[in-house]
């Protein structure tokens, strides 16, 4: 009986899916084999021609999960990689019948797991980088990972660039220009969100490029983006909403640079190669664990004496993204784009 994978990624973001793509990887190689991935909907482009996936099966959590087992059942997996553990998934491979099961230890329902892997994020390790600890679940498989494993693989295709150049074009953008994400994927009610000072970032880049400024979000995004924008000073325009994240890939990877708060399309960028700079301002973004992978890449690292309990979520006043330098993000990004691209390097190197 050959071996057959199925990795599972239904939780958290699009950084979230890509920081398990190495293991992936690793995994695909030691088995000799690509897997299948089961992930949510809105992730699913990100794996599309990866080298790794044969085919990819989606969950919203929402779905009937009596349809969702038969189609597991039919995939006559012999292994189970769950990368983010919850009830429903780990019940799902259970009752698949998946003879080897590898998730998350430490949680009531990881009895339902043959191979249970301590996540070392939760005994204190806050340097670790989040694709090497995704990548002990392939460990506990026997995969040895290799340091190409740890690059980020997001091919762009002719039709996503054809998507970007015409959004592009629609918008009467033209290179150079430079890209500024300044979401996070919060509520567009989220109290005192510093347009003012994300419209000074805009306006410090766009000057210091002489370039227009485009500013990228989801469509969720655009009343926020709206603000900024309106703010600020240089020429700009706000995209939030225009493309798929495919699309998206291919514009950013068209950029001069792309600035980003900690998110997904940061993790985007810096993985089709543009010169990226990614803004950590929160104690608890975890820079470290989170930085993004790719050949030219920058970091500004937290500085503002946030209360140790502060989240993105819950914060009130976003004072540490008031007080961010414009010219210290300016020098970053003026830095990776005069260095020549580097190799890329494992993320525990």
């Amino acid at each position: 009986m050959s071996t057959r994978v199925l990795a599972v990624c239904t939780g958290g973001g699009i950084g979230d899916l890509l920081a398990a793509t190495p293991a992936m990887s690793a995994l695909a190689r030691h088995f000799d084999a690509p897997v299948t991935a089961l992930v949510s909907p809105y992730a699913k482009p990100m794996l599309e021609d990866h080298p790794a996936i044969a085919s990819v099966m989606v969950d919203d959590g929402r779905r009937p999960f009596a349809e969702l087992l038969m189609e597991v059942k039919a995939g006559g997996f012999t292994h189970a990689v769950v990368f983010w553990s919850n009830p429903r998934v780990a019940s799902l491979v259970w009752r698949a019948g998946i003879p080897v099961r590898a998730g998350q230890s430490r949680r009531l329902y990881s009895f339902l797991y043959t191979v249970r892997v301590p996540v070392r994020t939760e005994s204190g390790d806050v340097s670790s980088h989040w694709t090497d600890v995704q990548m002990d679940y392939a460990r506990a498989l026997g995969a040895q990972p290799r340091p190409d494993d740890f690059k980020i693989d997001i091919a762009i295709r002719p039709r996503d660039d054809a998507e970007a150049q015409a959004v592009l074009q629609t918008a009467g953008v033209h290179e150079p220009f430079v890209v500024w994400h300044a979401a996070r994927g919060l509520s567009p009610a989220a109290p005192a969100w510093p347009a003012e000072a994300f419209a000074a970032v805009g306006d410090a880049l766009g000057k210091a490029f002489d370039a227009r400024v485009v500013l990228t979000g989801s469509a969720d995004d655009a009343a926020s983006l709206e603000l900024i924008a309106s703010a600020m000073s240089v020429p700009n325009i706000s995209l939030a909403g225009k493309t798929s994240l495919r699309g998206l890939a291919a514009l950013l990877a068209r950029a001069t640079v792309v600035v980003a708060l900690d998110s997904g399309p940061m993790h985007i960028a810096a993985a089709v190669g543009a010169p990226t700079v990614g803004i950590f301002a929160l104690r608890t973004d975890l820079p470290k664990r989170w930085r993004p992978l790719g050949p030219r890449v920058a970091v500004i690292e937290p500085s503002y004496p946030c209360p140790s309990w502060c989240r993105k979520e819950t914060c009130r006043t976003f004072a540490c993204y008031r007080a961010l330098s414009s010219a210290a993000i300016v020098a970053a990004a003026q830095q990776i784009c005069a260095a020549p691209p580097r190799a890329r390097a494992a993320a525990g190197s």
